[in-house]
């Protein structure tokens, strides 16, 4: 592991020194070059963004598991924000959106360094990424997301963890497998100079949550009884109340990765919202189909779904198209969720895998076929943005598979296992791992 971890580092000290500096010079602007239009709305989205973890997600895997499990779910969530905004001001941000090279950022922001405001001079740090709002703004809209993608990977191993392990598989995850895709995608790395479409994050957040927690999935084993006992959610009415956040924070995830108070911005929230109806609906059609009542599981699940397939397309898309990719990355989760994991014998605790990261690939594929030229200014033809994107996220799924895999081996030689015992487990992780319990 040791030697995984600098990799990065290594490969960025090759570099010629005079690419390794930047001129501090050029972090800095006048504080009327500032949009306070744009830096209201993006303070906002990044406060939606958090809300979606907090209490969103929380919430919303909360009420999916068994009784006996609810508080340690939905610690997963509470504590990964916690470690992930530490590890982010530590080195996340700066490795991930300062300039380096193709692999990984630079070191320009270690600890936030530099990141200030000069009042006596009228001058504020800004990021080369969003030269209109102020870098600290920025900064936080970006850590939420690193936040949300972490989190949603505990959905897979729900259940069954030890929480020393998820704390420090995360934190290893985040830094080592977050930290580099985002910087190959909107930090200057070669997958946003190879002209990859994604918008918010279907390659970055769902691809990559989702892939890890298939393989955290497949690695810690099924949940005792899993197949042999019901494991019904035991609250749905937290899941729904966890998914209406989730659905509406989602504005601030989209709409506010437009980094302005903008076209592009009311463009990605109306696709949004249409893509997330059409998907819901879709889900219930679906269960019809399959001969099953309307659910409120289905409902949220097929909601989700559209959101996490609009979101690679949110600024590239038409409303047309929108609804298409509502439509079809429905279809493919709950073919995902509710026939592809039992036929391979899976425990995906909460569909991770089934809904973000089947979900992503979906909706990245998709955001190939249904892009606008004149939405977002290109010139590029499908074949040509399709191979692009069906490159980029199979070279996501590999990389992040690989290094899930690794970390997850290297956690649980660390912590002597991943899973808690299996009495542990048969009696339910609140009491015993955290002293708590619903009654």
């Amino acid at each position: 592991m040791r030697i995984i971890r600098q990799i990065p580092v290594v490969a960025f000290s090759l570099l010629p020194a005079a690419a390794m500096a930047q001129n501090t010079a050029d972090w800095w602007k006048p504080f009327s070059a500032i949009n306070s239009g744009d830096t209201a709305w993006i303070m906002t989205s990044s406060a939606l963004v958090l809300f979606m973890t907090l209490p969103g997600l929380a919430l919303f895997y909360g009420g999916m598991v068994r009784k006996k499990n609810l508080l340690s779910t939905m610690m997963h969530s509470f504590s990964i924000a916690a470690l992930v905004s530490v590890l982010w001001m530590v080195a996340g941000y700066s490795l991930a959106f300062t300039p380096g090279n193709a692999f990984i950022g630079g070191f320009e922001r270690l600890f936030l360094n530099g990141m200030s405001v000069d009042i006596h001079k009228e001058m504020l740090t800004v990021s080369p990424n969003a030269g209109t709002i102020p870098e600290t703004v920025f900064m936080f809209f970006q850590m939420t997301f690193a936040i949300i993608s972490t989190a949603i990977i505990t959905g897979a191993f729900a259940e069954r963890m030890k929480y020393s392990a998820m704390m420090l598989f995360s934190g290893l995850w985040m830094m080592l497998v977050y930290v580099p895709t985002a910087h190959w995608v909107w930090g200057g790395g070669f997958m946003g100079e190879g002209g990859v479409l994604d918008y918010a994050g279907g390659t970055v957040v769902h691809i990559n949550a989702g892939i890890a927690g298939l393989v955290a999935a497949v690695v810690l084993g099924k949940r005792v009884g899993y197949g042999k006992e019901a494991m019904p959610p035991h609250n749905m009415a937290l899941t729904l109340t966890g998914a209406a956040m989730l659905w509406v924070g989602w504005f601030g995830f989209n709409a506010g990765s437009a980094v302005a108070a903008n076209a592009s911005a009311g463009m990605a929230m109306a696709v949004t919202q249409i893509a997330a109806a059409f998907a819901a609906l879709a889900w219930l059609v679906c269960e019809k189909i399959a001969g099953n009542r309307p659910s409120a599981l289905g409902l949220a699940s097929g909601a989700v779904a559209g959101l996490v397939g609009i979101t690679p397309a949110a600024g590239f898309v038409d409303p047309q198209g929108a609804m298409w990719i509502g439509i079809l990355t429905a279809i493919a989760c709950y073919f995902s969720s509710v026939v592809l994991k039992y036929k391979l014998g899976y425990d995906d605790s909460l569909d991770a895998f089934g809904i973000h990261g089947f979900g992503g690939l979906v909706g990245a594929v998709l955001t190939g076929i249904f892009f606008s030229n004149q939405i977002f200014g290109g010139d590029t033809t499908i074949g040509s943005q399709l191979f692009i994107q069906v490159k980029d996220a199979l070279t996501t799924v590999i990389y992040s598979g690989v290094m899930s895999f690794i970390i997850l081996k290297a956690v649980g030689l660390v912590c002597g296992g991943l899973r808690v015992e299996r009495d542990v487990e048969r009696e339910g992780l609140d009491l015993n791992v955290h002293g708590e319990r619903v009654e």
